[in-house]
């Protein structure tokens, strides 16, 4: 039990401070880098809880994918570390405010604020059987069942999202030659083949 608990306080802090150092790192480089080493702690503390799935899902989908492509448009891209340095401290207060609320949500999750239902603690004081089923299935009967709305609203989140990106990315550009598959899928064969009788010893002009 000490040494779980060693672990888990030394995962947490690396989580901490690799978190801040993705927001204060003037690279955008190594602010992803430190938010690959934050997916990676974080992995570890659902290890530790005996949440394998999820883990497996955050280094998998995060790291694997999300931190990478962050990574690599963040090296094609140019940024200018000047202009997003400007509104720092503009935008300091409403970070700090969502900051403190979000804390105060988490808190009030556990139970340490308030009286909640639910809390870890209460269940294990009532003797209910968490550990009798695996961490996937009930993760799933929790996302299919109590959460299933939710769960399809984000879905429809993210589809939006996608259709966005897609729509900002395909911009007119006056001068960028653009593929027009119909009009070569249907062009005639005079215009598509051109043949030259070449003269013997003349070469073609």
């Amino acid at each position: 039990m000490e040494l779980q608990a060693l672990a888990f306080y030394v995962f947490a802090a690396i989580t901490v401070v690799s978190a801040a150092m993705v927001v204060g790192s003037r690279n955008p480089v190594y602010s992803v880098l430190y938010l690959i080493l934050a997916f990676f702690n974080a992995a570890a503390l659902f290890l530790l809880l005996g949440a394998e799935f999820i883990a497996m899902i955050l280094v998998i989908v995060y790291v694997g994918a999300v931190a990478v492509l962050f990574l690599f448009v963040v090296m094609m891209l140019d940024i200018n570390l000047t202009e997003l340095k400007q509104g720092f401290l503009r935008y300091l207060p409403v970070g700090a405010t969502i900051g403190v609320v979000l804390l105060l949500e988490i808190l009030f999750a556990l139970g340490v604020l308030g009286a909640s239902k639910g809390t870890v603690a209460e269940l294990a004081a009532k003797g209910v059987p968490v550990s009798s089923v695996e961490n996937t299935r009930a993760l799933g009967r929790v996302l299919y069942t109590q959460y299933f709305y939710l769960f399809q609203a984000a879905g429809l989140v993210l589809l939006v999202a996608m259709i966005g990106a897609i729509v900002l990315t395909l911009r007119q550009r006056p001068g960028v030659r653009r593929q027009n598959v119909g009009d070569q899928l249907y062009r005639r064969r005079d215009k598509a083949v051109t043949v030259v009788k070449v003269p013997t010893r003349g070469g073609v002009r």
